[in-house]
């Protein structure tokens, strides 16, 4: 998020940070091997991979480069570079611009079916990894390990448990809204979970056509009829041969975003090999048990608790119930994931006192009401510190 470097506030110029690092309003820019590009709403910058990578050791200090840049053509203009899922107190109804420039055509088309006024649209930010697949066997079992871990990875990534300057009391905000901001078509988001589709053509039978029929008396021109409405937390684009997870909130600094992408990789690669389960099994879990999973893993992160023994053996956990916090302490110990010294770093600290959002509540716990504001404020001027320094933020109430 860009925001203004003195109030916080969201600060809606990412066209004016592009021209200023290219020379011209631009809806993608390439810098090496990571690009920047602009969202739906004019104060989000998006960094990403200019092209696909072989791996993502060494990329936490590529990205950490380009914040660097970011912030110091943000500095002439007031503005920095503010971490986390959500604006703490963003009031979007209020404060969000969608991009004016090239594209805005389907963004205004977005803007007038769904009203992303909304923290859903206009407030949230996350990470995306596409992993890639060739032809129905391998997006079969893929997709199938994707969904298991869908419902886990808040407990790892969760950085918005603060909303219109309030504990929400989901510790992943973000999700929470994105679960509902299309609820006018329910069929883009679904249940977030995808449905037991394993093939290119049980995926169009099941969600493509069903969703590009039930936006089709909204969208008579016909825009938005792609991949890319498709909005559940994880979604295929056989465009290019990938799945994309959506699920993941933006941390405090590329090394945690990389660490959490690391240990997810980690675990999807042992589930596609079979390690603990074959793939058949897998497929047969249906969309219902992953979602009621995911809903207590948005509202407690790491804190959650599992009682669907079933699915924990699917992960090797052989137990009744297991918080989510234990079973990720398991998983990297029987997936050891390849991280580099920034990642490894940061996923200690993600491990041992919860994802951001618990680090952010732990340290304003003791805030009176009288006081939150300030602290708040407090928390989330550090968090700019965080992204600008590259290094994890600390949870501990005592700073």
């Amino acid at each position: 998020m860009i925001v203004n470097d003195q109030s916080l506030n969201v600060l809606p110029i990412t066209d004016r940070l592009i021209q200023a690092a290219c020379g011209s309003i631009q809806s993608d820019v390439e810098r090496g091997d990571v690009s920047w590009s602009n969202e739906l709403v004019l104060h989000v910058v998006e960094f990403k991979t200019s092209q696909p990578m072989p791996q993502l050791t060494g990329l936490a200090q590529q990205f950490q480069d380009n914040v660097a840049v970011a912030n110091k053509h943000l500095l002439p203009e007031g503005g920095v570079l503010l971490p986390s899922a959500m604006h703490p107190w963003m009031d979007p109804f209020q404060e969000m611009q969608l991009w004016p420039h090239d594209c805005r055509d389907i963004y205004e088309a977005f803007d007038r079916i769904f009203d992303c006024r909304g923290h859903g649209w206009g407030n949230l930010q996350s990470v995306h990894l596409n992993l890639p697949f060739c032809g129905d066997e391998e997006f079969g079992r893929l997709h199938a390990a994707v969904r298991l871990i869908l419902p886990l990875l808040p407990a790892l990534a969760a950085s918005s448990p603060i909303m219109d300057g309030k504990v929400s009391g989901q510790l992943d905000s973000r999700l929470d809204v994105y679960r509902n901001n299309s609820r006018r078509v329910p069929e883009v988001a679904g249940r977030v979970i995808p449905e037991q589709a394993f093939t290119q053509a049980e995926y169009d039978a099941q969600i493509f056509q069903p969703l590009y029929a039930a936006i089709a008396p909204l969208d008579p021109d016909g825009l938005l009829q792609d991949e890319f409405l498709n909005s559940r937390g994880a979604i295929a684009r056989f465009g290019r041969g990938s799945i994309e997870i959506r699920v993941i909130d933006i941390q405090e600094c590329p090394a945690a975003d990389l660490a959490v992408l690391q240990a997810t990789i980690a675990v999807l690669q042992a589930l596609v090999a079979e390690k603990w389960t074959d793939t058949l099994v897998q497929r047969a879990v249906s969309v219902e048990r992953l979602h009621a999973i995911l809903l207590d893993t948005i509202r407690q992160g790491e804190q959650a608790v599992v009682t669907d023994a079933d699915y924990l053996k699917l992960f090797g956990v052989n137990s009744e119930a297991s918080t989510v916090a234990d079973i990720w302490r398991h998983l990297v110990i029987a997936t050891p994931p390849q991280t580099d010294e920034l990642t490894s770093s940061a996923l200690d600290t993600i491990l041992e006192h919860g994802p951001l959002g618990r680090r952010i509540l732990n340290r304003l716990h003791n805030a009176s009401e009288q006081h939150h504001a300030a602290q708040l404020k407090r928390v989330y001027r550090e968090l700019t510190e965080c992204l600008a320094n590259g290094v994890s933020f600390n949870g501990s109430d005592a700073k």
